[in-house]
């Protein structure tokens, strides 16, 4: 591996790196709302269910 190769090889590796410092925060985001939003539709469906067994 001459030189250009390795220069090209640690160029490639900087970009990958910065896109995933840039990215990650982004991708924690989008799982914690996924989350969150499971959190509240199961709540939601329990209140539904309380409210049929109250019903009955």
């Amino acid at each position: 591996m001459d030189t250009t190769q390795l220069q090209g090889l640690i160029g490639t590796l900087a970009v990958l790196g910065l896109l995933a410092l840039v990215a990650l925060p982004a991708i924690v985001g989008v799982v914690h709302d996924w989350r969150v939003d499971r959190q509240l539709r199961q709540a939601e469906e329990r209140r539904a269910a309380h409210r049929i067994a109250r019903a009955a």
